[in-house]
């Protein structure tokens, strides 16, 4: 019984750490929506965005540790696991988002996109798995 609930709890952690750098991306991109009008003048070079998005990412992982300073997955090899699949699963929603604005004829932004999802995700996972608890 004391393995089931450890598995679950285990599983609970995860989901939570996929569901945090979720909320923060969505926050990011209605930030990104609100910001980029003003400033829009045509293409952007991806190879200039990606930095960009790397670095939001980064700070999204420093504000949510002051939120939540303890990180939810306590398990160091769990922590190597999640360093990777949250950011995964969150690559998968932005793509989904995407998808579905460009399916109703709105404007996208890059972060919808699974590439630039997941690098925002996979450095909001590195700063908060380098420096938290």
């Amino acid at each position: 019984m004391e393995i089931l609930a450890e598995i679950v709890l285990r599983l609970f952690q995860a989901l939570l750490e996929i569901i945090l750098q979720i909320v923060f991306e969505v926050l990011a991109e209605l930030g990104i929506r609100v910001v980029r009008e003003p400033f829009r003048r045509g293409p952007v070079n991806p190879w200039l965005a990606a930095p960009g998005y790397a670095l939001l990412g980064a700070a999204a992982g420093g504000l949510s540790l002051l939120v939540f300073p303890a990180l939810f997955v306590h398990s160091p090899v769990a922590r190597w696991i999640n360093l990777f699949l949250a950011p995964l699963f969150a690559g998968l929603m932005m793509a989904l988002i995407g998808a579905r604005l460009r399916k109703r004829g709105a404007e996208t932004i890059r972060l919808e996109t699974f590439a630039y999802g997941f690098l925002f995700a996979f450095s909001m996972a590195a700063v908060r798995m380098g420096f938290g608890d």
